[in-house]
């Protein structure tokens, strides 16, 4: 089983999704973060067995929960996921703005670490609260001496973190997400930690596991937001789930009942499915994606040899520094018009804190195949 080796261009510039639709049929789409490979088959069958039943009416959102729980607890070592402390939720931005809302009033800021998934600044702004900006070191971990500074200017303060990180890849350590425990409570700062890409990275036996936040001492009163949909390709099927600290029963029972409409009745099949019987697909999708890694690492130093990349084992995201080759703030918008690869500018990650200028993000969940013909391209006029 290989999912990334299993559809052909061809096959996909069949496809109707905003990836395949945005540009010009000549192009080669890398700018967004879905994967190029097709449905799971027991993903596939539940969804198809749910329409023969006509079983679209409202769904039964506890049965995630439950699944991810079991999922946690299988793949992290993580029994502490509980199910009583979990809100539905249509995807996970809608739920770390509901528990931004939670978290902090109008004039409480929110931290973030640039770059950083770009969504996240509009989230903030959405719920009214001000920003501030702690980029990430040179290396795309987390820069610790600079949080802890944050965290003691603005106590009270929430920080959103995003865990694996989007667009580096990073998996953060269990000694860097215990200092941010410990800072957390030092200074009153309320966590909310974005875990969508955590099942793409290594299991709880290997090098580089994800470590769930909530799973560190000192995390009683902070929020993860996790779903299937990137690891399973599932961002056209809406679900997800809010999981709460110890401490956090009674504010997520505040959540108005109607956010909890969200999740679709076949978006939560199509998670459970996934979560329950994608198992052995996933660990091929992930092996298929740590090749793909490695042959963009080789591609790079050979047609890219003075771009900088961070591609960590979290994801299948890839941070490109193209500084190097003059092409200006947005080399993405370069790359577009001149070779016809579309790339994710790195100006909606960078905030205001410029770390995104002359920078790109690349989604390499593709087939081999295509990912060599798009750096190729690159290359032709870069190298």
């Amino acid at each position: 089983m290989h999912p990334l080796h299993e559809l052909t261009l061809a096959d996909l510039r069949r496809r109707t999704s905003i990836k395949w639709t945005m540009h010009d049929p000549d192009v080669i789409p890398m700018f967004v973060a879905e994967m190029d490979v097709p449905l799971a088959e027991p993903v596939a069958r539940a969804l198809t067995d749910a329409v023969t039943r006509g079983d679209t009416g409202y769904p039964q959102p506890r049965v995630y929960a439950e699944a991810l729980a079991d999922f946690a607890a299988d793949r992290w070592g993580w029994t502490g996921l509980d199910p009583a402390r979990t809100l539905a939720v249509a995807d996970v931005m809608v739920g770390i703005e509901e528990v931004l809302r939670l978290t902090g009033g109008a004039d409480v800021p929110v931290i973030v670490n640039p770059p950083v998934y770009q969504p996240f600044f509009d989230a903030v702004g959405h719920v009214g609260r001000p920003l501030v900006e702690v980029p990430l070191g040179d290396d795309g971990r987390l820069d610790l001496d600079a949080l802890a500074a944050t965290f003691a200017q603005h106590p009270g303060a929430t920080y959103l973190l995003c865990s694996p990180h989007n667009p580096t890849a990073v998996v953060h350590t269990t000694e860097e997400l215990g200092t941010v425990a410990r800072l957390a409570r030092e200074h009153r700062v309320r966590v909310v930690v974005d875990e969508i890409h955590a099942p793409l990275a290594a299991v709880s036996t290997d090098d580089d596991a994800f470590v769930p936040y909530l799973s560190v001492d000192g995390t009683d009163d902070a929020y993860a937001v996790l779903s299937a949909s990137k690891a399973f390709n599932l961002a056209g099927a809406k679900a997800a789930v809010v999981a709460g600290g110890a401490v956090t029963v009674d504010e997520i029972a505040s959540v108005p009942e109607i956010v909890s409409h969200g999740p679709s009745h076949l978006g939560t099949i199509a998670h459970v499915a996934a979560l329950t019987h994608g198992r052995p697909w996933l660990d091929a999708l992930r092996a298929d994606i740590a090749e793909n890694r490695s042959l963009l690492g080789d591609l790079a130093a050979k047609h890219l040899p003075r771009a900088g990349l961070l591609a960590g084992p979290g994801t299948y995201t890839a941070w490109l520094d193209l500084r190097a080759y003059d092409l200006g703030d947005d080399p993405a918008a370069v790359l577009l018009e001149r070779v016809g690869v579309a790339l994710a500018s790195g100006l909606a990650f960078g905030g205001a804190s410029g770390v995104g200028d002359g920078r790109a993000r690349l989604t390499y969940a593709t087939p081999p195949d295509v990912l060599r013909e798009a750096v190729e391209r690159v290359g032709a006029v870069l190298g």
